[in-house]
């Protein structure tokens, strides 16, 4: 495509990014779209052309377009009966990790005691900027004792909103200030065992404020681009499971054609 179609393409793709037009919504219709983008009909035919193909938006019709809708219609089962917890005792406690034997009854198994790790609340951010490139930090983690790629994040501190624990996180391990950020997504690493919520968060764009502060934490600061992730989750060079569920989310969205964060 040629500087203005290139132009239009992004303009349309930021629209639905920022939530201009919402999932399930229409575009303007052609005519709408040639004079408020400036751009010809033929040439606005083969932005929309490439975004049906890349499933950012659909077609209806000759020529109507509306962003996909992304409701879910996978129905949860009924009639399941959950574990029932009869008492727990506390084996180790202090700052940053708690082990306790929790007293369970799963539906029609005899009762036991099962060991529960209760780590920290966590929240991790992808950032991205207009070169479709990720904020990333080469660190070197001595559990499993290697070098890899991870996202900026840490530990939400009590009382502290998780959005502003990872745009928090996001300056002091990095250097750049996120514009915004969306939370995608809530999961725990190790459901079994390990009680941690991490919170992941998505947005575009950022602005250099200085040098990180955070020096235990911090590494190599990069924009990594997101055409590498792939490759590098194929050679283990990203590390930690924030990371993974982040960057897999962003690729996926960008797959079906969904923005990867509705952020303003």
């Amino acid at each position: 495509m040629g500087p203005k179609s290139e132009r239009v393409y992004r303009t349309i793709r930021e629209w639905i990014a920022a939530g201009k037009y919402s999932p399930g919504s229409r575009l303007p219709s052609e005519r709408t779209l040639t004079e408020e983008l400036d751009i010809g009909r033929t040439a606005l035919r083969q932005v929309l052309a490439k975004l049906v193909s890349e499933r950012v938006i659909e077609v209806h019709g000759r020529s109507s377009y509306r962003v996909p809708s992304r409701s879910a219609i996978t129905e949860a089962p009924t009639g399941l009966e959950p574990w029932q917890i009869h008492g727990e005792r506390m084996l180790y406690d202090n700052q940053w990790v708690k082990l306790s034997l929790v007293d369970v009854e799963p539906p029609g198994v005899e009762r036991f005691e099962h060991h529960l790790v209760r780590l920290h609340h966590v929240a991790i951010a992808a950032v991205l900027d207009d070169q479709d490139r990720v904020l990333m930090l080469w660190r070197y983690r001595f559990v499993p004792e290697s070098f890899g790629w991870e996202l900026p994040g840490g530990i939400v501190d009590d009382g502290e909103d998780a959005a502003q624990a990872a745009l928090r996180e996001v300056e002091e391990e990095t250097g750049w200030r996120p514009d915004s950020l969306e939370h995608v997504v809530t999961y725990q690493p190790m459901v079994g065992m390990v009680d941690s919520p991490h919170e992941i968060y998505v947005g575009r764009g950022a602005k250099h404020v200085g040098e990180p502060t955070d020096a235990e934490e911090s590494g190599h600061v990069e924009w990594v681009p997101l055409a590498d992730i792939p490759g590098l989750m194929e050679r283990g060079e990203l590390l930690g499971s924030g990371t993974l569920v982040a960057l897999l989310h962003v690729l996926a969205s960008r797959a079906v054609g969904a923005p990867p964060t509705t952020a303003a």
